[in-house]
């Protein structure tokens, strides 16, 4: 029985690896093995170039006097490498209280995501009321409407909040709700909540389990991959969103990087303005690596519970 799953094994093997363009007796020809390894490693190194070669500069120009970087773009630090310039720009140009500013964005963004997404999840995909198809077409329809189209009056709630009367401009309350509520997020939560077998949730209430405790207890525990890619798109979304911070959050103290960071490059100095935007650009590279398990499992989690 174990060899019949061994040959069955090496054969499902061997057939994956003659469903590419190339089969495995074309890849043993020495002219076709070269071509392609050429083609391959030129795509890859020009990938690199392309990706990583606009990251390189930046560092390469936030370590180099401005005359080098402008008489020799891509030079080596022909006058020497230095750090002071990232010295510079958090004394200069305030980079760190833009930093926290966009800090204290992301979190509240992020707060804001996580409640919304898992609560809408729960009563779409647990609770299911009768209306619930209705409200979940009603979501899907929200994707479909350009964010343009509503900025006016979502600024005008901002402006003068319904029922409350209060306006938030130039508080942080008026980018968290707007950048954290995301109507794919719900969706996906949604999906993924549908995955756990209701028999769970049956056995849950039979024992005095509340609909809190459940969400609280045993959905939110096995769903950490979904919540993981949630956590990881509201927070780079929040971080690189430009136009609504720009019109909400009007005084300058208050500003994220995104919108300082450009209004800056006409009166910092280049070495300053490039070590600005290196250490800014880190920032997200740093969210994706604590989040990237979760992102990647997610594509394949079914739920916690396997028969």
């Amino acid at each position: 029985m174990v060899t019949m799953q061994r040959r069955r094994k090496k054969s499902e093997d061997a057939d994956s690896n003659d469903r590419g363009i190339l089969s495995a007796h074309d890849r043993q020809k020495f002219g076709i093995r070269l071509t392609s390894g050429g083609i391959g490693t030129f795509l890859f190194i020009a990938l690199i170039i392309v990706s990583i070669g606009p990251i390189l500069f930046m560092f390469k120009a936030g370590t180099s006097t401005a005359q080098d970087t402008i008489r020799e773009p891509f030079g080596l630090w022909p006058s020497g490498f230095t750090w002071e310039f990232f010295g510079d720009a958090f004394s200069r140009v305030n980079f760190g209280t833009y930093l926290l500013n966009t800090l204290w964005v992301c979190l509240g963004s992020w707060v804001v995501a996580i409640v919304v997404a898992t609560t809408a999840g729960y009563l779409l995909a647990i609770l299911r009321p009768r209306y619930a198809i209705v409200l979940e077409v009603l979501v899907m329809v929200t994707m479909l409407i350009p964010s343009v189209v509503s900025m006016v009056a979502l600024y005008s709630m901002i402006v003068d909040v319904p029922i409350l009367h209060v306006n938030l401009i130039n508080t942080f309350w008026s980018v968290w709700f707007p950048l954290g509520v995301s109507s794919f997020s719900v969706l996906l939560v949604t999906n993924s909540f549908k995955t756990i077998p209701r028999d769970l949730y049956d056995a849950a209430r039979l024992d005095g389990a509340s609909n809190l405790k459940i969400l609280l207890s045993i959905v939110l525990p096995m769903q950490k991959p979904i919540l993981g890619v949630v956590s990881l798109l509201s927070l780079v979304s929040a971080y690189k969103e430009f136009l609504w911070p720009m019109l909400t959050l009007r005084d300058s103290s208050m500003q994220p990087l995104s919108v300082a960071l450009p209004q800056l490059e006409g009166t910092t100095a280049l070495p300053t303005y490039m070590a600005a935007l290196f250490m800014a650009l880190l920032i997200p590279v740093l969210i994706f690596f604590v989040f990237h398990k979760q992102f990647l499992s997610s594509a394949g989690a079914q739920g916690a519970i396997k028969e």
